[in-house]
């Protein structure tokens, strides 16, 4: 039998204009080992990295132990908080959106475009391995906020499958003054869509997706509008 992996899958979240809420799905290439050509949220594997002492020192938001307590898992603490920095580094190397702080606790601003192009070259490196993230982080004197990342779900890949994951899934605002990747090293494309919507497409041969995503789309579509689904999930 074939051991899951940790991973965490985020789902990027914005309000709409008329008082519902998008999410954000993105297509993984059609070359990759593992759900190439699916439509799915961010997300990926958790590093050794994620939970180094460089890392977890450049965390704020959550501590080890309360992240051991929400997964009720038996991880360390420091693991535990892995999960929630992988969750800000996938986020950033698949679609550039930053969940990070300065060290006056602001919110990255990535409307100015020099700003915007240094961390884009910085995001080709990391996903190259040409750079480490905590080594982004202590040089950009950034911390990751995890209190952005709302857990809410988990799912383990079947035991019929060559590659298996052990999934926890978050949710988290598209921070203000920052676009998404309409495509990147490991998106096709990405695009936003209501919950509903994307369910309306499920059907389409253009447009896979699996059983876990198609779950958290209907858990999400019943909510209905962004004051509910700020309410239930206690978003920032």
């Amino acid at each position: 039998m074939v051991y899951p992996r940790d991973a965490s899958t985020v789902v990027l979240v914005r309000p709409g204009g008329d008082g519902s809420f998008e999410i954000l799905l993105t297509r993984r290439p059609q070359e990759m080992r593992f759900l190439g050509g699916y439509y799915v949220f961010p997300g990926g594997t958790v590093h050794r990295d994620d939970y180094s002492a460089l890392v977890v020192a450049r965390c704020r938001g959550l501590s080890g132990e309360d992240a051991r307590k929400i997964l009720d898992s038996q991880h360390e603490p420091e693991q535990a908080l892995g999960h929630w920095v992988a969750v800000v580094r996938e986020l950033f190397e698949e679609v550039g959106v930053l969940l990070c702080v300065d060290d006056t606790g602001t919110l990255i601003d990535l409307s100015n475009h020099e700003a915007s192009d240094r961390f884009e070259r910085q995001r080709q490196a990391i996903v190259r391995k040409q750079l480490d993230f905590g080594a982004f982080l202590q040089t950009e004197k950034l911390f990751c906020d995890l209190s952005r990342g709302v857990y809410f779900d988990h799912w383990v890949t079947p035991e019929i499958y060559s590659m298996r994951f052990d999934t926890r899934f978050y949710i988290a605002e598209l921070p203000p003054h920052q676009v998404p990747l309409t495509r990147s090293e490991e998106v096709t494309h990405s695009l936003w869509l209501k919950p509903e919507e994307a369910l309306a497409r499920m059907h389409r041969t253009d447009f896979p997706i699996l059983p876990p995503t198609t779950t958290v789309l209907h858990e999400l579509a019943r909510l209905g509008s962004w004051e509910r689904l700020c309410r239930e999930f206690h978003l920032p």
